[in-house]
């Protein structure tokens, strides 16, 4: 089988995804108390120089998906980003999403948002919180921080609108144990600042330092591809550059290659 060959996907009953779900759950904060890993915190202090900077479209028509859900999304943001807004990664110390933002309930005034489930539009409390990890995994390929835990969907859902940033440059989240975790393996503490205004969700992440390298995010090898089962599959490579700002000497390094699942027909079109 060669890295482009997908299997067509497993159905699960629901009882069993529910069983499991709360299995991995309670392994992973198990892991939070016991693993050893020192977790970054908000911090009041402010952090001069700036890496990046990024932002993405707070409301943006879906197909087949009621408005109500990316309004609701909105909520769910705002309550989050506050757990994590000013975060301070010391050197050693790893960044998690979930470990800051906790489990997201009505009881902590989340609402219900838009959710993928097995390829196919859902909905769920606390939906629409991919954005956030969309957003911090791309400024966190334009620093020198480590990704140590990241997962991207195994389908391609929605049709590129607009599309500012390759492909599958995002990172999915489910609590708690499908989270994004950065961890600073430099010599210098990074914050990551968040915040919303009436049209985007925006962010930065800062240093004490000021940046001796700039960074590029870029993609190869894309492809869409027939399986045997019938289903057209959607492949890419993502590289990450860095070239230093003074000497100009630059390298290249693979982050991560893709493999999605299409769930709309790329020969169709607009």
């Amino acid at each position: 089988m060669n890295n482009r060959t997908v299997e067509k996907p497993l159905q699960r009953s629901n009882l069993r995804k529910l069983i499991g779900k709360e299995y991995f759950i309670l392994k992973r904060r198990m892991n939070w108390i016991f693993g050893g890993e020192k977790f970054a915190v908000p911090s009041a202090d402010k952090l001069e120089y700036s890496c990046i900077k990024h932002r993405s479209f707070l409301l943006r028509p879906l197909k087949d998906v009621e408005m109500y859900l990316q309004h609701n999304k909105i909520t769910n943001l705002r309550l989050a980003t506050e757990k994590i807004n000013g975060v301070i990664i010391n050197p050693g110390q790893t960044f998690s999403i979930w470990r800051l933002v906790g489990r997201p309930t009505k009881a902590k005034g989340y609402l219900e948002g838009l959710v993928l489930n097995g390829g196919k539009i859902s909905t769920g409390i606390g939906g629409g919180l991919c954005q956030l990890g969309n957003l911090i995994y791309w400024m966190a390929l334009h620093t020198p921080l480590t990704i140590s835990e990241r997962w991207r969907h195994g389908f391609d859902v929605f049709p590129d609108i607009n599309r500012k940033i390759p492909f599958a440059c995002g990172a999915t989240l489910s609590y708690n144990y499908v989270d994004l975790k950065i961890k600073n393996e430099t010599r210098e503490p990074y914050q990551i600042n968040l915040w919303l205004d009436e049209e985007y969700l925006n962010g930065e992440i800062k240093s004490d330092c000021e940046p001796i390298y700039d960074y590029e995010v870029f993609e190869t090898d894309h492809l869409i591809k027939t399986q045997i089962w019938g289903g057209y599959t959607r492949h890419n490579k993502i590289w990450k550059r860095r070239t230093h700002k003074f000497d100009r000497q630059s390298e290249e390094e693979l982050v991560t290659e893709n493999h999605a699942i299409m769930m709309y027909n790329p020969l169709l079109t607009e």
